[in-house]
């Protein structure tokens, strides 16, 4: 039995009412001037500084300029807190916390003035980009003087402020479950595969080379700069790197990362994608029993690192990959698990394009409803 996984239709929408609020123009309300107020950052946010991490481990999220960076047995602030990037490439990142944290000294902490809504800041701040506002060219900084002397047009309806909250965390609520439902059922696979073919593998399996099994080619040249804001997706050595208006296969694929840090990370494409060449694609083609369900779970449960050669620039190679073990259990031990797992990776390609449009469609409220062009009922 060879499954192939149906592609669900992208367009299909996530949810009839995923945030079950009324959105409405500004023209059929009040005049948005009104409600909104002209100043500095400053006059609406108390900012913080982070301090070094804890030495000792715990449970408690350690932030830095990229988000959790680790946990610790400490916590410098309590209850709502919005973090701030505060060097490098990700200063100007913006993450929102309710419950004791750490603030790294790679951070600043920040905290709502006169009674304004704090979720609402957390996604004020992020459609601000802050990061365009950074100083400095060969290590961008953000700095708490920086930030108060910001000239923004803020809402000052604490109502509207609340509403404008909950309807972009209902999003991101609702995008963080898909992610999390996803997490589970690669998990269960992962589990499943364990358990029959490594736990309760059996000696008399036939075993092969992994180059006598599938093809191994390097993907296409596609220099970062022809990327697009849309299309068809790419995959690089760090999974999905943007979009691109042709694609190189029609199915999905399993890839290894062959180049840099990166080398011996699998990825799996989604259908139509553009593969790039800083990654392997592992094609079924030389044996009908494999299908593409087991393939995908041998090589997120196999060791690539050991292929990894060179110092200065890791790199896998081909050849190196070609003679890496290969174990072919029964067609039917196969075809049983392709069966069972075919329906997890339906319910996940369908959460994956929920995910996208649901995205879509938060980015795209998000410059408006902080700019008042619309209005939350």
């Amino acid at each position: 039995m060879n499954k192939r996984t149906p592609t669900p239709n992208p367009t299909a929408p996530a949810n009839s009412d995923p945030v079950g609020a009324q959105l409405i123009a500004p023209e059929a309300s009040a005049a948005v001037g009104e409600g909104w107020r002209e100043c500095k950052l400053g006059d609406v946010l108390y900012f913080g500084s982070g301090k070094d991490r804890p030495k000792q481990d715990g449970n408690i999220p350690v932030y830095g300029g990229n988000g959790i960076l680790g946990y610790a047995n400490q916590s410098n602030y309590e209850n709502e807190t919005i973090v701030i990037g505060r060097v490098g490439a990700y200063c100007g990142s913006v993450y929102y916390e309710n419950r004791a944290i750490w603030v790294s000294d790679n951070a600043l902490s920040a905290f709502p003035k006169n009674g304004y809504d704090a979720r609402f800041l957390y996604y004020f701040l992020k459609d601000m980009d802050l990061n365009s506002h950074a100083g400095g060219s060969s290590h961008p900084l953000v700095t708490q003087t920086l930030l108060n002397s910001l000239d923004v047009s803020v809402c000052i309806k604490l109502s509207e402020q609340k509403s404008i909250a909950s309807v972009l965390s209902s999003l991101d609520d609702k995008i963080d479950l898909l992610h999390r439902q996803n997490q589970t059922l690669k998990a269960m696979a992962q589990t499943l595969f364990r358990q029959w073919f490594v736990e309760e593998a059996r000696a008399d399996w036939y075993f092969a080379k992994l180059g006598d099994c599938v093809n191994i080619s390097y993907g296409k040249s596609l220099p970062t700069k022809n990327l697009l804001n849309e299309g068809f997706p790419v995959f690089g050595a760090n999974g999905q790197i943007g979009f691109y208006g042709l694609y190189t296969y029609d199915e999905p694929q399993v890839l290894v990362s062959c180049r840099g840090e990166a080398s011996g990370k699998v990825n799996v494409s989604l259908p139509k994608s553009f593969v790039t060449n800083n990654s392997l694609v592992l094609e079924r083609s030389k044996i009908p029993e494999i299908s593409f369900e087991y393939l995908k779970h041998w090589a997120l449960s196999y060791d690539f690192d050991m292929h990894v050669s060179g110092s200065a620039q890791p790199q896998i190679t081909i050849d190196g990959l070609y003679g890496a073990d290969f174990a072919i259990p029964p067609k039917e031990l196969i075809g049983k698990f392709t069966e069972l797992v075919n329906e997890f990776e339906i319910k996940k390609l369908n959460n994956f394009y929920q995910i996208q449009t649901l995205t879509q469609l938060r980015d795209t409220l998000l410059p408006k409803l902080m700019s008042g062009k619309v209005l939350v009922s």
